[in-house]
């Protein structure tokens, strides 16, 4: 049996920032060999940018900065100057042994230097070839340029997001990590399964995938986007507050703030009698889910002032207890401390060249027979060059220094 899910499959990795290095990490993961293209000298956009970065033993700065480092575990650093002729040719010697090539390059744009999916295909017709755009291969907006913020914004997600309207602070709110970013990997990553699946497995053949981050946004509003498809209503901010069960929402205790979702009527018949007022679940206005999603706004204000009248700690454990879905807001130092986290392994450990004890985030993908247990530090730029294009190529070190030169690699 394989190690990993994905032992001998072989991905050349163009992709740059976040969408795309975040899909081929998942890959990564699971076992597949990622060689991760770079330009030489400049590298990965995400290296620049900005805090915090890596500190070495003696407390510099060094050029490993946290988002890079956050979508570029297990993978293998190769620097190849891809407008270079001899570069292009690496390039196409490497995709010969490869089954996967990903790129996020503007449409169009490695066509002129004969890497395009028609171009790689000629070398290996097995090659399934993944292209990430803003906004897909064609259309009147397949030339634009754009990144996670802007997406949230086309896509709908920041109009579902934030304080609702007519209260203080009300407007369109912009979801704190590169969420649509993320989306988009996730998809990249089981497209190619999907494409690897197909040919591998179904007597197929290699294939071209077109993936956009504006398509991949707008999916990811699922019932959000079903209601309006539905209803022809245009869904509307709501806060912490939920769109299914009542009462969900972030409720104010005296000494910090909770989530409760109560899913359904078995649920909120139980919250009434635990927070000591079983009328609310008799209540016409409470009574069935459907009418307290009708009077959300009033169900939430009762509940928020039933909270305030004791701490975090007391509510936690009387819900926890009695099976309402329910847990703090915590911020990231207390998600690394959470019991659950702790216990589920999280915090991985990747001994990386300039800091041996780096943690990074575990995979969150459990496999019984082919488990994930070792992480490989994100690669110093450049780090595996030389080995790639020895083992992988047969270049002998003259070779290689050769190309070295002439800032080919």
């Amino acid at each position: 049996m394989p190690r990993l899910p994905l032992d001998n499959i072989r991905v050349l990795d163009l992709t740059r920032v976040l969408a795309g290095p975040f899909g081929s990490q998942v890959l990564a993961d699971m076992g597949a060999d990622v060689i991760k293209i770079e330009r030489p000298i400049v590298g990965d956009d995400a290296r620049i940018f900005g805090e915090p970065y890596l500190r070495d033993a003696d407390g510099n700065r060094t050029r490993e900065n946290a988002f890079y480092m956050s979508v570029n575990r297990n993978k293998r650093s190769v620097t190849v100057n891809i407008a270079d002729s001899k570069g292009q040719a690496l390039i196409r010697e490497l995709v010969k042994q490869c089954d996967v090539v990903m790129e996020n390059y503007k449409v169009g744009d490695l066509q002129r230097y004969g890497l395009d999916y028609e171009g790689l295909k000629a070398v290996n017709p097995r090659i399934i070839y993944c292209s990430v755009t803003g906004y897909g291969q064609d259309g009147p907006l397949a030339q634009k340029p754009g990144y996670d913020a802007v997406f949230q914004g086309e896509c709908g997600l920041m109009s579902v997001t934030g304080v609702a309207e007519g209260q203080p602070g009300a407007g369109p709110m912009k979801v704190g990590p590169s969420i649509v970013d993320l989306f988009t990997g996730l998809n990249v990553a089981n497209a190619i399964l999907g494409a690897l699946y197909y040919r591998d497995a179904n007597g197929g053949e290699g294939q071209y995938i077109d993936v956009a981050l504006l398509d991949c946004g707008i999916s990811a509003l699922s019932h959000y986007a079903q209601i309006y498809l539905t209803s022809g209503e245009v869904p509307v901010r709501r806060g912490t507050q939920g769109n299914g069960g009542m009462p969900t929402s972030k409720f104010q205790c005296s000494d910090g703030a909770i989530m409760i979702t109560s899913g359904n009527d078995k649920q909120y018949n139980l919250l009434c009698d635990l927070v000591g007022h079983p009328e609310l679940a008799a209540d016409p206005r409470f009574h069935t889910n459907v009418e307290r999603v009708k009077n959300r706004d009033e169900i939430t204000k009762v509940f928020d002032a039933i909270f305030a009248t004791n701490t975090m700690g007391y509510w936690l454990e009387k819900l926890g207890a009695a099976g309402i879905p329910s847990g703090p807001i915590n911020d990231l130092e207390q998600v690394f401390a959470y019991p659950q986290a702790v216990h589920r392994g999280m915090r991985a450990r990747a001994p990386h060249p300039l800091k041996p004890d780096l943690d990074v985030i575990r995979s969150p993908l459990n496999f019984t027979t082919t488990p994930i247990t070792e992480y490989r530090a994100p690669p110093i730029l450049g780090e595996h060059t030389a080995e790639v294009l020895r083992d992988e190529l047969g270049l002998d070190d003259a070779a290689i220094e050769a190309l070295r030169a002439d800032n080919v690699i």
